[in-house]
């Protein structure tokens, strides 16, 4: 009878046992009857047989305890069962199976956390009586001895042992993982249990079918489903190692070009030329797949990686063609986000950031309740234009919608641009081609329905490279950019989804055509009014927060915030009432920082210090002297209105007409036309018919140095013509607009809110608009300048003059 070493995985280790060792007992005779109660220990993988010899690692607490107290007896003797689930920390009797084997221990060696054995298996047994699970598992067992063979089976017992000795040896052979020592196990074991114990325990197979052969305990049915379990086995590693020879037989040439492309890798490396050709290309592959393309898309970006992988990664079109595939997969072609239809919602965070602009929020919450209600199909996005003077809140306004519906922002800035490739892309043909900005912007902010704000629409330009203003024809048309091509991708990506918003300060300087495809929002300019409430609910907090300070610190009184709006700015918007407030409370953060501690009230004095002296008078239409030949018309800018002063003049000479400062053209032909009006009809406004035979006439606009232009200072100009020849004074706080014909019609203009607005700024009482303007007046004026003002509606030159001048 042998006795041979088994390596089992996991709680049966392998072990070098060199250094001390405690020695437990002498050999003693391997017939041993084991007691008839034992301390049982669990084993994770591992099925012992007896007369097996092997190495047992015990690292759990109870483990260690169950040795430890099973040495201080003299039988060393244990008993070993493997648990049904080898994940389970702390086995009990029902994780074990209930038949196991006895084991004495030969060697045991303690280290800091673990105990290491060597053991040898005696006998089956079986778990009778469970007598303990704590602190470690004993119970009453039963040694199951082998079943005596009968004489008549002794002949097929022989047979079944020849065969496995066969199968084994086969297994050894073609096994890696056995070592070719095992294959004499089977002629020096020659009694059939012992070498059908010791087989199963070397050949790999399953826990449970180990644990099932040691469970039985008749010789012939164990020995027949050894044998089967076996030559399954050998079945295995037959089949394997054909298919191992098979696949080196075809592998040997791609193993040959994979040593050789690793040393081309290394050679590559060395000279700084290595690039990862081949994971890019996974990585470029797997891009494509998760992109989501329509079908052009994929096809063109298909045909552009098939040409990648045939170029040489050295080349330089392999980067031209690389880039190529990368911007295509990395535009959002299907990634969106969700609108945000809370009505209430969207409406309580545009009034939270913007004060007024009660058109466009009406707009907005429109768009958003369409959307609400069609479910069926896509919704029209609106492409809007805020049309005003800078400073009103045009670009901020964009941000604020975007947050309301729950989108992503992006920004192209418009102005300077004159290359239409900015738009549409440049073409492959030229290295380091690249998509329009419109694509490129959509790229960043990684979703195909953002808010995407144009802003300055009106400062395209153009040169020999193109006109942009013509390429954002097909960006801002809903009937065309469903399709977008753009010259690099060459493909067509759909726009609809995208909520276009364009700013402008004027329309003039816009193409018609690209005018007509957008939906022109005016923002007209602030009130002081609505200028202090913007002042104290949204430029005040935040000049205070960006310079340090709390509320606690600092608080600006109603009347500072009007006297700095009314004599320290004179513009549509608030950039320069956010930027004197600014200086206010830099002025203040000095002071703390010098060691105030008390509160600091803002008043009319500090604004006066910080500020200085004011540079705007409120009243700058009283401070002029009254005479005749001056009146006070109504300018349009694009900054803004303004208050126009028209002075004339008349001295001796030949029907000379001198005109100065700065005047256009069609505000030349304005002065030409009124005194052409005021000569043919000089009976019925009771003047002298011969006043220009011998008189020279001077026209002069103040602010020499600022250009001026436009037909809408026309009644001014005939007013103060009629003033300075009859001599009559224009009344007091009197102002107008209007363009004159020869005819002595007076024709609508533009820019009314904000001319009412500047007439109010400057002292301004009595306007007169054009009849043709009363709509926009009482549209678009807020109800408290209309009630400061009194306004008359004009239709000709003779009500301008009953209304203007005094009798």
């Amino acid at each position: 009878m042998s006795e041979l070493e088994l390596p089992i995985d996991d709680d049966v280790l392998e072990m070098d046992f060199a250094g001390p060792t405690l020695e437990v007992g002498p050999d003693e005779d391997a017939h041993i009857d084991i007691p008839t109660e034992l301390n049982v220990l669990p084993l994770r993988d591992s099925v012992i047989y007896p007369m097996l010899i092997a190495p047992l690692n015990v690292g759990r607490a109870t483990g260690v305890q169950l040795i430890d107290e099973s040495v201080v007896g003299q039988d060393r003797i244990i008993g070993v069962c493997v648990q049904r689930d080898p994940l389970t920390d702390e086995p009990g009797f029902d994780d074990i199976y209930d038949v196991g084997c006895a084991v004495i221990i030969r060697t045991l060696m303690k280290t800091p956390d673990q105990v290491r054995l060597i053991v040898q298996g005696i006998a089956r047994f079986k778990v009778l009586e469970r007598l303990q699970e704590r602190p470690y598992l004993r119970a009453k067992v039963q040694q199951l001895e082998d079943l005596p063979v009968p004489e008549s089976s002794a002949e097929e017992i022989e047979a079944l042992r020849r065969s496995i000795a066969a199968l084994f040896d086969q297994a050894v052979r073609l096994s890696p993982t056995m070592p070719d020592e095992l294959r004499s196990l089977t002629t020096a074991v020659q009694e059939p249990s012992v070498m059908s114990d010791l087989v199963a325990a070397h050949v790999p197979m399953a826990v449970a079918d180990k644990q099932k052969l040691l469970e039985m305990v008749e010789l012939k049915p164990r020995m027949k489903r050894l044998l089967e379990l076996l030559g399954k086995e050998v079945r295995v590693l037959e089949l394997t190692s054909k298919v191992q020879s098979e696949v080196s037989a075809e592998l040997s040439k791609t193993q040959r070009d994979y040593y050789l492309r690793e040393q081309v890798k290394a050679i590559q490396k060395e000279l700084g030329e290595d690039d990862g050709g081949v994971e890019d290309l996974e990585e470029l592959r797997i891009k494509i797949e998760a992109a989501a393309l329509p079908q052009e898309a994929l096809k063109e970006v298909t045909r552009e990686f098939e040409r990648l992988k045939r170029i040489n990664p050295g080349s330089p079109e392999y980067s031209v063609a690389r880039t190529y595939v990368e911007t295509i997969t990395s535009l959002p072609w299907s990634k969106s986000t969700e609108d945000q239809l809370d009505l209430k919602r969207v409406r309580k965070i545009l009034d939270e950031d913007h004060y007024g602009l009660e058109k466009i929020k009406q707009r907005i919450i429109e768009f958003l309740a369409v959307r609400k209600v069609k479910t069926d199909g896509p919704v029209r996005q609106p492409i809007l234009c805020f049309y005003g003077p800078p400073g009103v809140g045009k670009t901020s306004l964009g941000r604020s919608i975007a947050r309301a519906m729950g989108r992503k922002f992006v920004r192209l800035s418009l102005g300077g641009m004159r290359d239409e490739a900015e738009i549409r892309g440049h073409r492959r043909t030229y290295i380091g081609a690249l998509p329009g900005q419109v694509l490129q912007s959509l790229r960043r902010v990684e979703t195909n329905n953002p808010v995407f704000m144009l802003d300055e629409i009106d400062k395209l330009g153009n040169d020999f490279r193109g006109d942009p203003a013509s390429a954002m024809l097909e960006v801002l048309d809903p009937e065309q950019n469903h399709a977008f091509r753009d010259h690099y991708v060459d493909a067509p990506f759909d726009l609809t989804n995208v909520f276009f918003i364009t700013t402008a300060n004027r329309l003039d300087t816009v193409p018609p055509p690209l005018r007509d495809r957008m939906e022109i929002i005016e923002l007209g300019g602030y009130t002081e009014h609505e200028k202090l409430e913007i002042a104290k609910r949204h430029l005040v907090p935040k000049q205070v927060e960006d310079h340090g300070l709390t509320r606690d610190k600092i608080e600006f009184n109603d009347d500072a915030l009007v006297y700095l709006v009314q004599h320290y700015t004179r513009e549509a918007g608030v950039r320069n009432v956010n930027r004197e407030i600014g200086s206010v409370v830099r002025r203040a953060t000095l002071m703390f920082a010098e060691g105030r501690t008390r509160k600091l009230t803002v008043s009319k004095k500090f604004v006066e210090e910080v500020l200085g002296a004011p540079r705007f008078t409120h009243d700058e239409v009283d401070e002029r002297e009254r005479r005749p030949g001056v009146a006070i018309g109504l300018a349009w800018t694009p900054v803004g209105g303004d208050v126009l002063f028209v002075e004339t003049t008349m001295m001796s000479g030949k029907k000379g007409l001198t005109l100065t400062g700065q005047l256009g053209d069609v505000m030349k032909e304005s002065v030409t036309a009124a005194l052409s009006y005021i000569r043919s009809n000089s009976k019925k406004l009771k003047v002298d018919p011969t006043f220009y035979d011998e008189h020279d006439i001077h026209v002069h606009l103040p602010a020499g140095a600022v250009p001026k232009d436009g037909p809408s200072a026309g009644v001014t100009m005939m007013t103060a013509l009629v003033s300075l020849i009859t001599g009559r004074n224009v009344k007091p706080r009197l102002a107008m607009t209007g363009e004159i014909t020869l005819t002595g019609d007076v024709l609508p203009v533009g820019g009314i809110k904000e001319k009412v607005l500047a007439a109010h700024r400057a002292g301004v009482e009595t306007v007169l608009l054009p009849y043709g303007n009363k709509k926009d007046y009482e549209e678009d004026v807020p109800d408290e300048i209309r009630k400061k003002l009194t306004v008359h509606y004009v239709k000709n030159a003779m009500q301008v003059l009953r209304h203007a001048l005094e009798e």
